[in-house]
């Protein structure tokens, strides 16, 4: 009782994602290497790419089959609506209808097109409900807003890494290959759709800007999050996000600048986050976030913050989002784990041909001179 049931679908969806994408990454990346040197593996790569995009594509439609049948009473339930009446039930609350509006108006946002009339309608709308239960002493009301959010953040995160790895973002890509594959994709998904050429409209430009949409969404909720005092629930979940910030390290200039943006916010998120906490245990926890956090979106930091036409960031903005970075440094155990973030910022701050920043050279020197200190006493 009380368990969510699994489908084969969810199953694979959760394998994919933790176990067989990032291995795929792995290994389409050593290709690469290889297949610079020599043609035949470059085209080996080409058939290993397009046969992974192909199973992607019709995957789900594959599993669909060993679904039940869902009744129209089911369908009108969202699957955060039962994450969240799971949730409440564990933690003594209730499912509600104010928190199954919520979900549906966050889940909303995500689907309507910024240039609708209605996007800012229902955006009002769920900053009302958000500040009306937040207003209040009551507990069952900001557990709605911190559990809502939180699904939304994590739907609208995931969201954005499926869309950037069917467009297929990878740093050093060649891109005479890629376009071959985006002509696989598009004939594939006129195949789904019984099209030719066209899968609902969405062209690469469509889905860029729909890219842009997802993340200025993502930051927004990180704010909602930080706002309902549980900003920490955007950390973790932007911290363990390392697929994210591997495609978006090739992504347009405008997205990066998006993400970037995220990123800063949530640094500071987890600045604050650490100063409150005081069990050793919780200590621990947090630094592997901030070890977490940082391997995962240094790169991007150092390659993105020039922006477009403007900096992404203010001068002082940058300045003190460089402090927030030496402090997340500190907080990590001293030798090895300061090592591995600050050889991993010293490369791509290095390689970074339109940006010195951030220079952490200050944390890099401290953490040489504790090293020199730690050779000495063994």
């Amino acid at each position: 009782m009380g368990v969510m049931e699994t489908t084969p679908t969810a199953l694979a969806l959760l394998v994919l994602r933790n176990l067989v994408a990032p291995a795929f990454i792995y290994a389409d990346k050593s290709l690469v290497n290889l297949g610079e040197k020599y043609k035949l593996l470059e085209f080996i790569r080409y058939l290993f790419i397009t046969g992974f995009l192909f199973f992607l594509r019709l995957l789900p439609s594959f599993l669909a089959s060993f679904n039940p049948i869902p009744d129209h009473n089911h369908l009108l339930k969202s699957p955060k609506t039962e994450t969240y009446a799971v949730h409440t039930r564990r933690s003594g609350g209730a499912d509600s209808g104010i928190a199954r509006a919520l979900i549906q108006i966050l889940s909303l946002i995500n689907d309507i097109p910024v240039s609708s009339r209605k996007y800012e309608v229902v955006r009002s709308l769920a900053e009302k409900i958000i500040e009306e239960n937040q207003s209040g002493d009551a507990e069952a009301l900001r557990l709605v807003n911190r559990t809502s959010l939180s699904a939304a953040f994590e739907r609208t995160l995931s969201q954005l890494e499926a869309s950037m790895m069917e467009l297929g973002y990878e740093p050093d890509v060649n891109w005479q290959v890629q376009n071959q594959l985006n002509r696989v994709l598009r004939a594939v998904r006129s195949l789904k759709d019984g099209t030719l050429g066209a899968f609902g409209g969405r062209t690469r430009e469509g889905m860029e800007r729909l890219e842009e949409k997802l993340a200025a969404e993502l930051l927004w909720l990180s704010q909602k999050l930080a706002a309902c005092g549980c900003g920490e629930e955007a950390v973790c979940r932007w911290a363990s996000a390392s697929n994210l910030a591997y495609f978006a390290l090739s992504a347009e200039p405008r997205l990066q600048g998006s993400l970037l943006k995220i990123a800063a916010f949530l640094f500071k998120q987890a600045k604050e986050w650490g100063v409150e906490e005081i069990e050793e245990d919780k200590k621990q926890q947090q630094r592997q976030v901030n070890k977490k956090m940082l391997m995962a979106w240094l790169p991007l930091l150092c390659k993105a913050c020039n922006g477009t036409d403007v900096p992404v960031l203010s001068t002082s903005e940058r300045a003190e989002l460089e402090k927030i970075l030496e402090e997340l440094i500190e907080t990590l155990d001293q030798e090895e784990e300061q090592e591995q973030v600050l050889s991993l910022w010293l490369q791509h701050f290095t390689y970074s041909p339109s940006s010195d920043w951030p220079n952490l050279q200050p944390a890099y020197d401290s953490w040489c001179t504790n090293a020199r200190k730690l050779l000495i006493l063994q």
